[in-house]
């Protein structure tokens, strides 16, 4: 599957947006992936993660790790997580955060010395795939890698881990105080779930 393939599943699910968007990382794009609109469908989930599956199991394959478990960061990547689990033939489970840290609860738990792929389901700045990760090691999981269904850095997000994607753009995204002039003149839109209160 190409980056084009995936591009036209969000295209087809009306999940490819164009206009001025605050992204979970803060940051303002022109452009945002609403990957729920993608995810509620469960044949194009699963045609996106068996495509993911297959880049991890080669992946793993060429570190010379193969992947036992998947640990995704809630609540955005718990579908993705899932269903690349389910692709694998691997159980799936997912951190939450508790004050801030992600955290495993609701009685997950894995063995010291498992190895994990790391699942998320939209790449930015990397931020939360470095905070899924961190708690991965510190509950003694071994992060063979990470993965993704979009990558929207070009490949430049660091996770500290290799990150496989499925899909590899490069889409601008800028700080609050650096916008162009014509993104600013857009009336912004902020649909992430990060600063959402209950």
């Amino acid at each position: 599957m190409t980056s084009e393939d995936v591009l036209n599943e969000f295209r087809a699910a009306g999940a490819l947006r164009e206009g001025h968007f605050v992204l979970s990382s803060g940051l303002h794009s022109p452009v945002f992936l609403q990957k729920n609109l993608v995810f509620m469908n469960a044949e194009r989930s699963a045609r996106l993660c068996k495509a993911l599956a297959a880049k991890i199991t080669a992946k793993a394959a060429e570190l010379g790790k193969p992947v036992e478990l998947v640990v995704s960061p809630a609540v955005g990547a718990i579908i993705p997580g899932y269903e690349t689990g389910r692709q694998l033939g691997l159980p799936s489970i997912f951190v939450e955060r508790a004050d801030g840290t992600f955290k495993l609860r609701r009685g997950f738990h894995f063995e010291p010395g498992t190895k994990v792929v790391m699942v998320e389901d939209i790449v930015t700045t990397g931020l939360s795939s470095r905070e899924c990760i961190e708690s991965i090691r510190a509950a003694g999981g071994e992060v063979v890698c990470a993965a993704c269904i979009v990558d929207r850095s070009g490949g430049r997000a660091d996770v500290g881990v290799p990150l496989v994607a499925l899909a590899t753009l490069d889409v601008p995204a800028y700080p609050a105080d650096a916008l162009p002039a014509d993104l600013a003149a857009i009336p912004v839109e902020d649909p992430g779930s990060r600063r959402l209160k209950g």
